[in-house]
């Protein structure tokens, strides 16, 4: 009588089932590498895209030979960037008081009752993410990223020392970018 075999043994399967395990193995350590990589690359990316928003906004200011608002006795400095009003930074009051900024940074929208301010809050820094951008990611407070898993970028604000910071919110990433609203400065910091 003629034995044919019809299939694999239990040895020949066994042996097929480690080798798929161990290439699975070795591709895992890759594969959360491409995942880091890629969320690098983004933060990277927004915190380019927001740095040159804030000098296109600059130069913007610069090109329309740095106009200025009068509230009362003071003047302040302003731009329409791309159909928005933004209040900007100013070195000295009307007075010759220096305040610390440099002239022309973006500061905060200047939309409605919104006064001039310098004081830094979250929702400026919000208000400031999702208008230099052409593309903004989502972006909300703190505690709106807890509760709202959607949201890419949280956003928190020191005022004491004038600056935005814009934390992602990716799947345990730390990374994030400042904004020095002093100087114009933007740096990304990888975690």
């Amino acid at each position: 009588m003629n034995n044919k075999q019809l299939g694999f043994s239990l040895l020949e399967l066994i042996i097929v089932i480690v080798i798929i395990g161990l290439l699975a193995v070795a591709s895992l350590p890759k594969m959360f590498g491409v995942i880091d990589d890629a969320k690098e690359v983004s933060i990277q990316s927004i915190a380019s895209g927001f740095s040159s928003g804030v000098m296109a906004a600059r130069t913007q200011w610069e090109a329309k030979s740095r106009p200025t608002v009068s509230e009362g006795s003071e003047k302040y400095n302003a731009v329409d960037y791309d159909g928005v009003e933004f209040w900007l930074t100013r070195s000295k009051t009307s007075s010759g008081v220096e305040t610390g900024f440099r002239d022309g940074y973006p500061l905060d929208l200047k939309s409605g009752s919104n006064s001039y301010s310098e004081t830094v809050t979250v929702q400026s820094c919000i208000d400031l993410m999702e208008n230099l951008l052409q593309q903004p990611p989502s972006v909300g407070t703190a505690s709106e990223a807890i509760s709202e898993p959607k949201l890419q970028y949280s956003a928190q604000a020191d005022d004491a020392n004038s600056t935005c910071t814009y934390i992602q919110q990716e799947q345990g990433s730390a990374h994030q970018f400042v904004y020095e609203l002093k100087t114009g400065r933007v740096a990304v910091t990888l975690n």
